[in-house]
């Protein structure tokens, strides 16, 4: 993100003062700078309709532009949608109260499961609505333990991931891959899924609050070789019945 390596793409046009001022923005938010943050950094809504015609702004989505020259971020249309959702606020002053990538949209960034992300997810803690049809807004109070700020983005942990999948009807094989991938990828803690499905064991189909069970299930869907140690972990035992 602190890649200044394009600001040298403008250093010599006459609108050096007007590009230092929107580089100073985008540099912290994946080259992306918002009108609304413009218009605060003193930049006219009309310079910034001219330097889109002119190609020196590339526009994301509505409100949202991308510096021309700037390298391009992973998830680029996600963290537009994210910005879109306080679009005076940059990057580094937001809350979570602000949005929270979440569901499909967060197992993306993590690149765990293979549910496709066709929609841009976030939860706030209050209700509100979206114009755009590929945007779904959440409503729920997340705790500190839920989310974490992953490549400048912030994102509910892996065990929220799948959790939300569950209250989502999602499919049990795909949500299982998510609870696969991110444990042996690290980002998470088999306990922690147990402690997170446990709320949900209900939904399908077994004993209230029982979430190793429910995470038992899940993982056999998978059937991955390291099953059994997750699961000891989760119920805080090593296998053979050691305390860890």
């Amino acid at each position: 993100m602190h890649n200044r390596s394009y600001l040298s793409y403008y250093a010599d046009m006459p609108s050096s003062t007007t590009f230092g001022r929107l580089s100073a923005i985008a540099e912290e938010q994946w080259g992306l700078v918002t009108r609304r943050q413009a218009e605060r950094a003193g930049v006219s809504p009309a310079t910034m309709t001219r330097l889109a015609s002119n190609g020196m702004l590339d526009r994301v989505a509505h409100g949202v532009y991308r510096l021309a020259g700037a390298p391009r971020a992973d998830h680029t249309e996600l963290r537009a949608a994210w910005l879109q959702l306080a679009p005076e606020i940059p990057a580094w002053d937001r809350t979570p109260g602000r949005g929270v990538a979440s569901h499909r949209s967060a197992a993306a960034l993590y690149g765990i499961g293979h549910l496709p992300a066709d929609r841009h997810e976030f939860t706030l803690p209050v209700r509100r609505q979206s114009r755009r049809t590929d945007v779904r807004l959440h409503v729920d109070r997340l705790t500190e333990a839920e989310w974490i700020t992953l490549r400048g983005m912030p994102v509910t942990r892996p065990s929220r991931i799948a959790a939300d999948l569950v209250g989502e009807r999602e499919d049990p094989e795909a949500i299982a891959q998510v609870v696969a991938d991110a444990i042996r990828a690290g980002h998470d803690y088999p306990r922690t899924f147990a402690s997170s499905l446990a709320p949900h064991a209900g939904l399908l189909g077994f004993r209230r609050e029982d979430g190793l069970a429910t995470l038992r299930w899940l993982l056999d869907l998978v059937g991955d070789p390291d099953t059994p140690r997750w699961l000891a972990e989760a119920s805080g035992t090593e296998i053979g019945g050691q305390q860890p």
